[in-house]
């Protein structure tokens, strides 16, 4: 469950990012949601295989 905060917590944090990127035409920003979206997907792949590991382990054997 912790690593699903951290996935929340991360997108969360990108959205100065994003108001900067789209409203204010800030190309930095755009480089930081970039890295930002890198950065989540790593997250999201480790949660994924946190779930296959609990799922795996809760099968009878």
């Amino acid at each position: 469950m912790e690593k699903f905060k951290q996935l929340l917590k991360h997108v969360q944090d990108m959205e100065p990012d994003f108001n900067k990127f789209y409203e204010k035409g800030q190309s930095a920003a755009g480089t930081r949601i970039r890295k930002s979206l890198s950065d989540l997907k790593k997250l999201a792949q480790d949660l994924r295989e946190e779930v296959q590991e609990v799922k795996n382990s809760r099968k009878p054997e």
